[in-house]
């Protein structure tokens, strides 16, 4: 069963090379499809000055080994990632925002616009709010992408309002209502959550349940 799984994360200050980051979910994918043959993922994966933004699309089967994988690499003596938080986790979600995965580092001149986000770093800025906004301009990206064989990366050059600016996504990581990928992995494991699956997810709520 379909999963659309966001996450955002903090990148070290240190980090020379984003294609890095790039690099390694390319050979993490990999490595989930074959062993994982019968499923397909799908997504994208945006890699600001500062953070990063990705949505996956496939099974829970991939989706928790991707969790574990960020938490893995914010543990190591050089760690790629920083403080993480999971934005939105979708139950059969009625179809695929992508048709493949891909990802893209973004320019610092690509991230500080306004885009399908204005108002948000105004007066009112609940959590609800940031994420609310976030889903509706990957939406919106969504939307461009149907009937299409571009890759998100170009209709973003092209149409650079459809990015999420990179402040509302630093905003997005420093609030405790999110869930960390550690945290959620916990909750997901632990005896009494006897739910075999994420839990549903309405688009009104805009936040996790679990």
């Amino acid at each position: 069963m379909l999963q659309r799984l966001i996450l955002i994360a903090q990148l070290p200050r240190n980090l020379a090379d984003r294609t890095e980051l790039g690099a390694h979910y390319e050979k993490l994918n990999f490595q989930l499809s074959k062993q994982y043959s019968w499923d397909h993922v799908t997504g994208l994966l945006l890699i600001y000055p500062s953070c990063l933004l990705h949505v996956i699309e496939a099974s829970r089967d991939i989706l928790l080994p991707v969790l574990k994988d960020v938490k893995d690499m914010q543990q190591t003596e050089n760690p790629l990632l920083e403080t993480a938080k999971v934005v939105f986790v979708a139950h059969d979600p009625q179809n695929r925002m992508f048709h493949q995965w891909s990802y893209k580092v973004l320019r610092a001149d690509q991230v500080t616009r306004d885009g399908g986000t204005k108002g948000l770093e105004e007066e009112e800025e609940s959590t609800e709010t940031l994420v609310c906004g976030v889903l509706s301009v990957l939406q919106s990206l969504g939307e461009h992408l149907e009937g299409s064989r571009d890759f998100p990366g170009l209709v973003l050059d092209e149409t650079p309002e459809l990015i999420v600016p990179q402040d509302v996504l630093e905003k997005l990581l420093t609030r405790d209502e999110l869930q960390t990928p550690k945290l959620f992995l916990q909750m997901y494991n632990s005896p009494l959550n006897i739910s075999m699956d994420f839990g549903q997810v309405t688009r009104s709520s805009c936040l996790t349940k679990v």
